[in-house]
């Protein structure tokens, strides 16, 4: 005969340690719902299954009419933490496993049969299950691939658990038969649900790591890639324009006379300029491929069709910029942009050669007067970088005049009219 004592002091004491450690977590990240919920749900059906244990010491109102409702009310609370932990608003059907318990347990041809009432349990754990499998399947399983096998538990749980009382309603048992069965159903999901928190755990451990992926990757000023994130998009980008039979873009953009404003203004509202042009640009950027070099510098790539769809790109953002408000709530901050534009074919795209060839042209740009946009063509992106002048006395370099000169005539310099 199963000792359902001893397995409900086995589970009650596996889901107060787990209790502990999730209260413990959440103790560390309070924004993160789901440890708390989590926490009661193992409280919740430590409490409960401790009350059913007492059985024999308590009234039966306590022990099985309100013991069961509070275990079946841990179901509920887990469902609530995977719904919180994809920020999700506490749905309804979270509630059914205690509220089919409580409907049911009063009914005397149930209430007055163990069998019966196993039955009944299993029932409301096995619509606990398919609400845990739904709440893990609301997430992004394309993504988190561990939600598959997670949900793969719940389902294998609430089959179970119907398979039991399904089995149990069939066959009539008595309640001997009852108790080794249901107790045998009862270790099995308990079995069940420790594997399940721990792909939890992987989950939230898969979730971490690309949550610091991403902060690697991303300017954690203005939340848009950095450096480092940005190049390493670079080859998607030159794959996406191969298929597509487009051109690489390469738009390097400096803010104008960044220096004056916080020299002006004050950081913090070089801080506000940087974010607000950051979160302006990034929306006409295709794919959102746009990021922060360094200092005042962003830059995007792009698969353009040809050179007047890159240079349409550069004066969208250019003249928003200009009409943009920054407010740093005592002064309107009036801020411009210079832009250089790279191209090149996606055969011969070369990361270093397109940045210095925009580079180039971002310096045209500013010798230009600033506030417009130069572009390089497959032609001058190809030229090798020009070497750097001499500083020698009596020596005079006129190659920015020349190279400002020559892009007007070819019209290739955009600026504000």
């Amino acid at each position: 005969m199963f000792n359902i004592a001893t397995g409900l002091a086995i589970w009650c004491s596996e889901a107060m340690t787990l209790a502990l450690v999730l209260f413990v977590a959440w103790r560390h990240n309070v924004r993160n719902e789901a440890y708390l919920y989590w926490g009661l749900g193992f409280l919740l059906t430590g409490i409960g299954f401790a009350m059913i244990a007492l059985r024999d010491q308590v009234p039966s109102l306590l022990s099985i009419e309100i013991g069961n409702a509070i275990a079946l009310l841990g179901q509920s609370a887990w469902v609530a933490g995977f719904l919180a932990l994809d920020r999700k608003k506490i749905e309804w059907w979270a509630l059914l496993p205690p509220a089919i318990w409580l409907a049911g347990v009063f009914l005397p041809w149930v209430n007055s049969d163990y069998s019966n009432r196993v039955v009944l349990y299993n029932l409301a754990s096995a619509t606990g299950a398919t609400a845990l499998a739904l709440a893990v399947a609301a997430g992004d399983m394309r993504r988190e691939r561990t939600r598959v096998k997670l949900m793969g538990v719940f389902v294998i749980q609430g089959c179970l658990c119907f398979g039991s009382a399904l089995t149990m309603a069939l066959t009539l048992p008595s309640d001997i038969e009852a108790t080794n069965l249901g107790g045998a159903s009862a270790m099995a999901s308990a079995f069940l649900l420790t594997i399940a928190f721990a792909f939890t755990c992987r989950l939230i451990m898969e979730r971490s790591e690309r949550h610091l992926r991403a902060l690697t990757l991303t300017d954690s000023l203005t939340g848009v890639l950095n450096r480092r994130g940005l190049l390493g998009y670079f080859d998607a980008i030159q794959e996406k324009a191969h298929d597509e039979q487009h051109q690489v873009a390469v738009m390097l953009f400096d803010l104008d006379h960044f220096k004056r404003v916080n020299d002006r203004f004050g950081h913090q509202s070089g801080d506000a300029v940087l974010t607000a042009f950051a979160r302006m640009a990034r929306q006409y950027i295709p794919n959102s491929i746009f990021g922060r070099m360094g200092g005042e510098e962003f830059a995007a790539f792009a698969a353009v069709t040809d050179q007047t769809e890159a240079e349409a790109i550069a004066e969208a953002i250019r003249t928003e910029f200009c009409r943009l408000p920054v407010s740093t709530g005592e002064a309107i901050v009036p801020v411009t942009v210079s832009i250089g534009i790279a191209l090149a074919s996606s055969l011969e795209a070369n990361i270093d050669k397109l940045i210095s060839a925009a580079d180039r042209a971002l310096y045209a740009a500013k010798a230009a007067g600033r506030n417009c946009t130069v572009t390089f063509g497959e032609a001058e992106a190809a030229a090798p970088a020009p070497a750097t002048p001499s500083t020698t006395a009596g020596e005079l370099v006129p190659t920015v005049d020349d190279q400002v000169e020559a892009l007007r005539r070819m019209g290739t310099l955009s600026r504000a009219g």
